[in-house]
């Protein structure tokens, strides 16, 4: 049970917005960017970001356009990049003036602000507080304790979506060469239900689009995300949609401005006047209700065939699908009251949607978070899937599937094997190129990890960048499990949550940001990222580093893997260090379609790899074949007097990097502990907008608090609710995770809303 919430004494609500970007967008970046950098700074930093011969955006994995602007990038890309590059800095006498119960006590946001760290720091055992350590003394301190473990599986190496492609391989090679697939990822946590359906469905777990496929389809479905907040260059993509004749329809409990209307900030014309209208349809549909839209739709499009339209695409079906006749025996079941109930939706508003699908074969669907976290996402990105078989909208220009991914590399990691259960042929191929026996038995994924470090299974946590405590579910369990641990690691910018919840030792090695330059031995080094749409480009920073003391994450990685594993290694750790280019060419005879990677890396633009399902048509599935599949429509029980909530991020975050208070399009100012309801179900509930609750949720008999949060009266479906991430991951329980993925269910969460317990 959380404690007492902190008070936030300077939240102000007022009326959401209707429209994004536009003027206070150019503001925000302006105020973000000269706080954090300063002016020459910033000039000298945005000029290179998303730029051919620059560096990455660390934040979200949208890709650049072929015909990219000298400004390419949004509000919250400049976020990210003035938190990274600020000048702010956290030396060694923070660490001596701040114990480590200090850092405990201060919120998220007020620890990223302190700045970046500038030199590696020990907590020693019954420590207090951080010291300095070497970093030659660092690296054998962790190799003593990995070295010690009685085995390999005591250890887990977690991976953030930042990490680059060079040091997401070297990670996985050390791990592994150490014995064990302990490799949990924020995938985990993300986009794992999307990864697992479309594997089983289309035989790749990555979006079949391009960007020119967003910029040419007849009709958009943007369904459970918000792309104004959380991918806000998307919106420039769709408003190029829109120009070029598409619909939109979009899907999502809360009213959210970036799906509304779009003033392009970087358009003069665009700044003051009316913007673009964006989406010709929006669905205020029930928490969790989407699989039971999607069967409605096929359902629908059943009907339409049988009255005579040839709607099906049925040279495609009979071509490339396999499954069909279950999948409509199925539908013709539906129970149109089930659908109802699950989607709060009317016949008329989901007819509506049918008339745009009716109409359009080159149909694009989007999703985010919004379908990945409940217990039956795999279900329903299944049933998407369905449905654009159905129409044939897959391998056609313009059309598709689309999981936006969030972090800027999170599908690169994967790419590299960053994952738990890596396929036996990518582990013959890394055995054979490096001389070793890979361990073939399935590691722990996060959700695992936090069960092996409460039972006591795993006693060694390494993060590679993240914030493991902050952004995982069931935070009271969390932190219980990571402080049992006997070390903690973190490879880190700057401080978070996971600083002050540590093992009996903890040990933080500061790494180079994206912006910064990384020199090896005297000679520039660059990385590779890979976007949500499979494009792989370099990114080099031309930062001087923060300080004189931070190594690279790829350097990191090596300095690790050549202090624990020794001479029993037959990997050159050192000279893959110092040369990038060494790194690439070892992955390209490794890593399936990655041949010649030094060469098409360093085109302009870099290099797409290859996608059978979008390129041919053909689809490496189980079959051989695409699959239709069946799946039960269920409804998530909500007792009387419950609301079913989601977690959501602020337009001032990323992730778990709180950038400031203000969530401007949801009208909320200097604070962010408030939960979003219908005002027909504050009334209902008998309580007043504006007064502090505590949201209790329940589940298998434990009850689980977060206290302190303003109740807010805002146009979101009836019967759920909404509040922020990773204040209410402490709701989100451990044990509740999605069919076939194991992805929290953040967005699936029954809460019981009481007046607020004083915090005394």
């Amino acid at each position: 049970m959380s404690e007492a919430g902190p008070t936030e004494p300077g939240l102000g609500i007022g009326k959401p917005k209707q429209v994004a970007g536009g003027v206070p967008a150019v503001i925000s970046t302006t105020r973000h960017a000269l706080g954090e950098m300063g002016l020459v700074r910033s000039l000298r930093t945005l000029s290179k970001l998303n730029q051919i011969g620059g560096f990455d955006c660390p934040g979200c994995a949208w890709p650049e356009p072929t015909d990219r602007s000298h400004i390419e990038f949004c509000e919250n890309g400049a976020k990210a990049v003035a938190e990274e590059a600020t000048t702010r800095r956290v030396s060694r006498q923070f660490f001596a003036d701040h114990g480590v119960a200090d850092l405990a006590r201060m919120p998220g946001f007020e620890l990223g602000k302190q700045g970046r760290i500038t030199e590696p720091m020990w907590l020693p055992p019954g420590g207090t507080h951080y010291e300095p350590i070497s970093w030659e003394a660092a690296f054998e301190l962790i190799a003593g304790k990995l070295r010690a473990l009685p085995s390999p599986d005591g250890a887990a190496f977690y991976t953030s979506g930042r990490t680059s492609n060079e040091a997401a391989f070297l990670y996985q090679l050390f791990a592994r060469s150490f014995g064990t697939n302990n490799l949990p990822d924020c995938s985990n946590m993300c986009h794992e239900s999307s990864g697992t359906a479309l594997s089983e469905t289309i035989g790749v777990g990555k979006g079949s689009v391009t960007l020119d496929d967003i910029l040419h389809a007849g009709l958009i479905l943007i369904v459970g995300q918000n792309p104004g907040t959380n991918h806000p260059r998307m919106l420039t993509a769709l408003e190029r949609a829109k120009e070029n004749g598409a619909r939109i329809v979009a899907v999502n409990p809360l009213r959210e401005a970036g799906l509304i209307r779009f003033r392009h900030p970087q358009r003069p014309k665009d700044l003051l006047g009316q913007g673009t209208d964006l989406a010709d349809l929006y669905l205020q549909i029930r928490v969790n209700g989407d699989l039971a839209l999607f069967q409605a739709l096929g359902r629908l499009m059943l009907d339409a065939e049988d009255g005579g339209a040839r709607l099906l695409d049925r040279e495609f079906i009979a071509t490339h699908c396999d499954g069909f006749e279950a999948y409509a025996e199925h539908l013709r079941l539906l129970d149109w009251d089930l659908v109802a109930e699950a989607t709060g939706l009317t016949r008329s508003e989901i007819e509506a949607v049918f008339e745009l699908v009716a109409a359009n074969d080159r149909i694009v669907v989007c999703w985010a978070m919004g379908l990945t976290q409940h217990k039956n996402s795999v279900p329903t990105i299944r049933e998407v899937v369905n449905l654009l078989l159905a129409r044939g909208s897959i391998g056609r220009p313009g059309a598709g599937v689309c999981p936006v991914r969030g972090h800027s590399n999170v599908q690169g990691d994967r790419t590299m094997g960053i994952y738990e259960k890596p396929a036996a042929s990518f582990l013959d191929a890394l055995g054979a190129e490096f001389g070793f026996a890979p361990p073939r038995e399935h590691g722990y994924d996060v959700v695992d990890t936090i069960r092996a470090m409460r039972d006591g299974k795993v006693t060694v946590f390494v993060g590679m960048g993240g914030n493991f405590a902050a952004a995982t579910p069931d935070t009271d369990v969390t932190e219980a499990a990571l402080r049992s641990c006997e070390l903690t690691v973190q490879v880190s910018t700057k401080l978070n949550r996971s600083h002050a919840v540590t093992g009996r030792e903890a040990v933080i090695l500061p790494c180079l940001g994206r912006t910064e330059l990384d020199l090896r031995r005297g000679k520039a080094q660059a990385v590779t990222v890979e976007d949500s749409m499979s494009m792989v480009h370099l990114s080099t920073g031309n930062l001087r580093p923060a300080s004189d003391e931070l190594m690279s994450e790829v350097a990191i990685v090596c300095g690790l893997a050549r202090h624990t594993l020794g001479e029993s290694s037959t990997v050159e750790w050192e000279r893959l260090a110092d040369d990038y280019d060494l790194v690439r060419e070892r992955i390209a005879r490794v890593v399936p379609d990655f041949e010649e990677f030094n060469e098409r890396v360093r085109r302009p633009g870099g290099f797409v790899l290859p996608h059978p399902p979008r390129d041919k048509r053909e689809f490496p599935t189980a079959t051989g074949r695409a699959r239709f599949t069946v799946n039960e429509l269920t409804v998530v029980a909500v007792p009387e007097g419950r609301l079913l909530m989601q977690t959501v991020r602020s337009h001032d975050q990323y992730n778990t990097t709180i950038y400031g208070l203000e969530d401007r399009y949801r009208g909320v100012h200097g604070g962010r502990r408030v939960v979003f309801v219908h005002p027909d179900d504050v009334a209902a509930l008998g309580l007043e907008e504006g007064t502090m609750v505590d949201l209790v949720g329940e589940h298998d008999g434990t009850t689980r608090v977060a206290r302190g949060f303003r109740l807010v009266g805002y146009p979101t479906a009836r019967g759920c609710c909404a509040t922020y991430f990773p204040e209410a991951n402490v709701l989100v329980p451990l044990g509740s995770t999605a069919d076939g993925s194991n992805t929290p269910t953040s967005k699936s969460i029954v809460v019981r809303l009481v007046p607020a317990v004083s915090s005394g």
